[in-house]
């Protein structure tokens, strides 16, 4: 069993990232005094909905997430987020490394449609993390495994999430829809002429006013 620890320090939009990605920095610890040679981790990250507080209008968008308000208290469980590898690199006693943690915008994932109909405030994450820890010992390089016990709490800004999907899609969402009703769409599009999806989008949603 190792003697690691993990702590995240910090979070921040990942701005040459080919899709929208977050970096969280990951500060490792191990006061064993030994060397450290990799670690080769792998880092589950999850968003834990009962970690704060949400407004009016706020529970309002989730509803179709969590359901009604008044069953929250059963049905407000942990969202996954992603799971990633990340190479420890060789130190000793303590190293900080950056999580490259991508994201959707895909409304149809849960994560997606969480982050959008959140105002502001914090996203309480977890980051639970398993791996092989290389390291010197008597005799050698000797090999053990991170302890799945270990955890890191980190609580992310929605600004911070919202920056990272504008370096991308600034004022954009994305919404899946199926083969079928995209040709109709694109059909629509060009007997009305219109340039862009969202024009089409917005003609249909005044027609049907």
């Amino acid at each position: 069993m190792s003697t690691l620890r993990f702590t995240c320090t910090g979070s921040r939009p990942e701005p040459f990232a080919a899709g929208p990605s977050l970096q969280l920095d990951l500060r490792v610890d191990d006061g064993t005094g030994r060397r450290v040679y990799a670690i080769a981790l792998r880092v589950q990250i999850r968003i834990d909905p009962r970690g704060r507080r949400y407004s009016a209008e706020e529970t309002a968008r989730l509803t179709d997430l969590f359901g009604e308000a008044h069953r929250w208290g059963e049905t407000l469980n942990p969202l996954q987020l992603a799971t990633v590898p990340v190479m420890v690199q060789a130190f000793t006693g303590s190293t900080t490394v950056a999580v490259n943690v991508p994201l959707s915008y895909d409304l149809d994932v849960s994560s997606g449609r969480y982050f959008h109909g959140l105002d502001g405030g914090e996203v309480p994450l977890l980051l639970l993390f398993s791996g092989t820890l290389f390291y010197a010992g008597d005799t050698g390089v000797q090999v053990g495994l991170v302890s799945w016990q270990e955890e890191a709490h980190h609580r992310l800004p929605v600004a911070v999430w919202r920056s990272a999907m504008d370096e991308h899609f600034p004022e954009q969402g994305w919404i899946r829809l199926r083969r079928d009703t995209l040709d109709a769409l694109a059909g629509y599009r060009s007997v009305q002429g219109g340039p862009t999806w969202d024009d089409a989008v917005g003609r249909l949603l005044k027609e049907a006013e």
